[in-house]
């Protein structure tokens, strides 16, 4: 039998499966994750360069948000990891469900209607080539 609390166990198997790829997350963007989708895979797989460019030429709101984080994630690698810029390409991106506001707009004949404000995650993961 394993010697150790059930813890202390889990711990130390997480810690020799940890992802140490530099990477970058946004909370609660205040996108959907359909409309943020579009720009993700547009950039997907490019390197770092490549994908600064594209999404200096998109007209998505998305693509606003997404500079910010990949300069941020490019920011991680060389800081954190000390890796170079120009070596780094997008090995991961995704967009997953955050929460939903909703709010009442009203209608003709005293009907209401519900808006669905829809809030994702983001994350960019690089890696070097």
């Amino acid at each position: 039998m394993a010697k150790g609390h059930r813890s202390q166990i889990k711990r130390e198997r997480n810690e020799n499966n940890k992802d140490t790829r530099p990477s970058a997350k946004l909370s609660y963007a205040r996108v959907s994750v359909q409309k943020a989708c579009f720009v993700l895979d547009a950039i997907r797989g490019k390197d770092v360069t490549t994908a600064l460019a594209i999404l200096a030429y998109n007209p998505r709101y998305a693509s606003s948000l997404l500079v910010k984080l990949l300069k941020s994630a490019i920011a991680n690698a060389e800081n954190n990891n000390g890796m170079k810029a120009e070596n780094l390409y997008i090995a991961e991106c995704y967009a997953n469900k955050g929460p939903t506001m909703k709010r009442i707009k009203p209608r003709a004949q005293g009907r209401a209607y519900r808006i669905e404000k829809r809030m994702s995650h983001i994350t960019i993961v690089l890696d070097e080539k």
